[in-house]
């Protein structure tokens, strides 16, 4: 698959927020947007007038909060439909989830882990394919963070993977969350991104979160990214390239100049993977090079 068919935008990216109308966003700060489509289906008057303003200037990529793939409710294909209308309103990008759950007889209001099992492996699956095959389209599932693995079977990686592998779907790579569940759950991060199956990373978020205890950190989208997240990112981009990388902020977000600090980070951390890439190529036998392997 090639780099301009896998990534649906470049760059780095924000979370676009209700609370930044006003601010001046330009292409300058920030490379694409994202948003929860929940937050934004049916929504008219002067905030449906700003959202427009913003989807018609910048590239867009939704990520869910409700679709509960792993919930024991039937799938809510009615919401599936309305994320479809309202990604073709807006010419989204790209349409992501969470593997988790988050629903039972009702919305629970939290994302909950699904068992690392082979039974729900292939419940998830199924469910997957079911909304890739209302919206025609393939859709990323993000890797959560998650605090209990109930009745586990088999490592979150290994869960993971069997899942992108039978639904046939895409990953959103969560970097925070692989550090948080590391430490939490104590695995090597590292040996967990690159365990990850490259060709299905549609692109990635950044993010912080809170420091509960010393092996306790709960993932909160409230406070800047750490540095041990920044270095696993640039791991990232040496093990899979410069690839697209969205900055979450959900709570306590400060003024835009401080986030779009943080999207400049990226940016540079981008700009450095890409130029080591380059370098790296122009190392390689001239033999190698001109069979592009």
């Amino acid at each position: 698959m090639s780099e301009s068919h896998q990534y649906p935008v470049q760059g780095a990216g924000l979370g676009l927020r209700r609370s930044m109308k006003g601010e001046i966003l330009t292409p300058e700060h920030v490379d694409f947007l994202e948003v929860a489509p929940e937050n934004w289906i049916g929504v008219g008057g002067a905030y449906g007038r700003w959202f427009r303003e913003f989807t018609e200037r910048f590239p867009f990529v939704i990520h869910g909060l409700s679709l509960s793939i792993g919930a024991p409710d039937p799938l809510d294909e009615q919401l599936v439909h309305a994320i479809k209308q309202f990604m073709r309103d807006h010419n989204i990008r790209c349409y992501s989830e969470h593997l988790s759950y988050c629903s039972d007889q009702g919305h629970l209001y939290d994302l909950l882990p699904i068992p690392f099992t082979e039974e729900a492996v292939h419940y998830v699956a199924g469910r997957i394919r079911r909304v890739q095959e209302i919206l025609e389209q393939r859709i990323a599932m993000e890797n959560v963070s998650y605090y209990a693995a109930p009745g586990q079977e088999m490592s979150e990686l290994e869960f993971l993977n069997a899942v992108l592998e039978e639904a046939d779907c895409d990953l959103l790579l969560d970097v925070n969350n692989i550090y948080v569940n590391a430490i939490n759950h104590r695995y090597d991060p590292e040996a967990f991104l690159l365990g990850l199956p490259a060709e299905r990373i549609r692109y990635a978020h950044v993010a912080g979160h809170f420091d509960e205890a010393e092996d306790l950190k709960v993932d909160t989208h409230g406070s800047p990214v750490i540095d041990p997240v920044w270095q696993l990112l640039q791991r990232a981009y040496r093990a899979f390239g410069p690839i697209p990388t969205l900055l979450e902020r959900d709570f306590n977000i400060p003024p835009l100049p401080e986030l779009c600090e943080e999207v400049a980070r990226i940016r540079s951390f981008q700009a450095s993977a890409a130029c080591g890439a380059r370098g790296a190529n122009l190392l390689r036998p001239a033999a190698e090079v001109s069979h592009g392997r």
